[in-house]
């Protein structure tokens, strides 16, 4: 009986080139892949045996569209007990929001062996497709991965250490509350000298970045969300933008969503 193992590494941001060479191998010689909705189409039809059993257990909260993570754990522990070599493939990093503790939790409950393989995350491929550098000297003195998926928890001492820290703030799966984001932050004093970057879909060929000043802002219509994979980019650093920025992104905002072409070529989430 072969010793089942489970591989739970991070995809990379969107761009197919930036996966790790470990997760890459990992990813050719699977047997099994539970693969997320944030990973690169294109590593799934370029890079998978022919003889590996794919399964998209995708979600999109923003949608309602979701694979229970109860049933995810279930595949992982099935797989693994029939001693197959599975891969739970996740879009960015592996650590970063993402449901990890779960998996690691009904593994070790179940003996089973397994390997985290890290990548990168879509904050810093953010930052550096869009010419932001995150912590540059004299901008910023640290960097936050911060989300607003349950803006009822934020108490006013959060919202006025975001508002005031030298720190630069990414938010992630927060797309929907841009609106609410910097109402906040403006309310509570920002300084009018950071701006806020809106960066979707980052790293693919539909990237796009639209920057705004917090001296400005109330002055300007907000961006509406795409449902696109959306991150936020928030402090002084943002005005580098304007000097380094480095790629042709795309000029319209009526584009596909990259991370969904998968969707032709996958089974639907179980």
């Amino acid at each position: 009986m072969k010793k089942s193992k489970v591989i739970l590494a991070g995809a990379g941001p969107g761009d197919p080139e930036l996966i790790s060479v470990k997760a890459l191998r990992y990813l050719q010689s699977a047997e099994v892949i539970l693969v997320d909705r944030l990973v690169s189409p294109e590593l799934i039809s370029n890079y998978t045996s022919a003889a590996a059993e794919v399964i998209y257990v995708g979600k999109q909260c923003s949608k309602g569209i979701f694979t229970k993570q109860e049933d995810i754990n279930q595949l992982l522990v099935h797989y693994a007990k029939l001693g197959k070599k599975v891969l739970r493939l996740k879009g960015g990093d592996v650590s970063i929001f993402s449901n990890i503790l779960d998996e690691l939790t009904v593994l070790k409950q179940h003996g089973i062996t397994y390997e985290i393989v890290p990548g990168i995350s879509a904050g810093l491929a953010a930052a550096a497709g869009s010419g932001i550098p995150l912590t540059a000297r004299g901008y910023s003195r640290g960097v936050r991965f911060l989300t607003l998926f349950d803006t009822d928890s934020i108490s006013e001492e959060l919202w006025n250490d975001w508002a005031k820290t030298e720190d630069t703030l990414v938010f992630y799966m927060s797309g929907l509350k841009l609106k609410h984001l910097v109402k906040s932050l403006l309310a509570h004093q920002i300084s009018t000298d950071k701006g806020i970057a809106v960066i979707q879909q980052a790293s693919t060929a539909y990237q796009q970045t639209t920057i705004y000043r917090f001296e400005t802002i109330e002055e300007q219509e907000l961006l509406a969300f795409q449902y696109v994979p959306t991150l936020f980019v928030i402090g002084r650093v943002v005005e580098l933008h304007h000097d380094f920025a480095w790629r042709d992104e795309v000029s319209s905002l009526d584009t596909l969503s990259y991370f969904d072409n998968h969707l032709n070529v996958l089974r639907d989430a179980i």
